[in-house]
């Protein structure tokens, strides 16, 4: 039975099994549990620091005690991280006071956030109230308002109390907003999210790995997406000394030309790159060019924890001309370019605009 004719038959039987199983792979595999692995021998390149000293301005709360706090320290090191801003909200789940006696004994390395309390804000002396907590907290060592947040509901980030149904260009939210001016205290706000949460969940939505788990449903809440954005602008131009920090890109990844025109209309508007590398490093043409246009309106944040892996992924976007690499941790299916930015933006978004804002 081993004749040439047998093996031409066995050859074509292992020839329909295995396509039967790439068939069955096709036909079964969920688009969540694909996991590509770039086989491009191309340039792959390891950065274990930043190439400057850095200002992390958008950072949380993560350290759970102080043998975290140690540890976190440690990984800034290893990645240049010369100090990490700690935004405060109400999903924090802390005082003001009890999250910065948490890190004194490491305020060189940290700086510190609060948040509005909205408590009573119905009542007449609300805004007072609200002020004189913000100017106790400053005393503190305070250096900003954030990380505020708005969603669609209005539910501005706030501790105890949040704002639910407020929205930034609320009348009453005002005085709280000059009186940041006043203070030199910037207000770092999260608007909507991404585009791609906004859109149908369907096979046409490219973002839809991250989409799904992030959608708005817009039935739920007051403002959709272009509400929100005008929300916020509202606020930005009517407060024309407070200095705005819209966080995420201000979650217009999509339409950077859109971003760059706020821009420049706006010169109180920062934004910072926390939390999307992944929606900026698929555009790495796109968001090189917008980024050294406004290279000195753009602020460093990470936004995702406090490891070392963490750091080196970042800067890999920033700083290197990589291609075609995935990097698992930020959700979608897509493949991440690095953007290679002149030393001159490096420079300003690493440090030198972190240290114009806070003198």
């Amino acid at each position: 039975m081993n004749t040439p004719s047998f093996k031409i038959i066995l050859f074509f039987l292992l020839l329909l099994k295995v396509n039967s199983f790439s068939q069955q792979l096709i036909d079964t595999l969920l688009l969540k549990n694909y996991q590509p692995i770039s086989i491009f021998k191309i340039q792959k390149t390891d950065l274990l620091k930043g190439k400057y000293p850095i200002i992390d301005l958008h950072s949380h709360d993560y350290a759970q005690n102080e043998e975290e706090i140690l540890e976190w320290i440690l990984n800034m090191d290893a990645c240049g991280i010369q100090k990490t801003h700690l935004l405060s909200c109400n999903w924090i789940g802390k005082p003001f006071e009890e999250f910065v006696k948490k890190y004194s004994s490491f305020h060189d390395r940290f700086a510190f956030w609060t948040s509005f309390d909205y408590t009573g804000f119905d009542d007449s002396g609300w805004s007072d109230r609200a002020i004189q907590t913000l100017i106790k907290h400053h005393k503190m060592g305070a250096v900003g308002v954030g990380e505020m947040g708005d969603k669609g509901d209005g539910d501005l980030y706030g501790y105890p109390t949040p704002g639910r149904g407020i929205h930034l260009d609320h009348p009453k939210i005002q005085p709280l907003l000059a009186k940041c001016a006043e203070l030199k205290m910037p207000i770092n706000i999260h608007i909507a999210e991404p585009k791609w949460m906004y859109e149908n969940i369907n096979l046409h939505n490219d973002g839809l790995l991250t989409a799904a788990n992030w959608a708005i449903d817009t039935t739920k809440v007051e403002l959709g997406y272009e509400g929100l954005m005008n929300s916020f602008e509202n606020a930005v131009k009517n407060n024309p000394k407070t200095i705005f920090i819209a966080c995420h890109y201000l979650n217009m990844n999509h339409d950077l030309n859109r971003l760059s025109k706020l821009l420049d209309q706006y010169p109180n508007l920062y934004v910072d790159i926390a939390g999307r590398m992944g929606e900026s490093a698929v555009t790495p043409k796109t968001t090189r060019a917008f980024l050294i246009k406004h290279a000195d309106r753009v602020l460093f944040g990470t936004d995702n924890g406090m490891s070392q892996t963490m750091y080196r992924n970042i800067f890999r976007i920033l700083e290197t001309d990589d291609e075609h690499f995935y990097i698992p941790d930020y959700g979608y299916h897509w493949a991440y370019s690095g953007m290679n930015l002149p030393q001159k933006v490096l420079k300003k978004i690493y440090y030198q605009n972190a240290i114009k804002i806070f003198r």
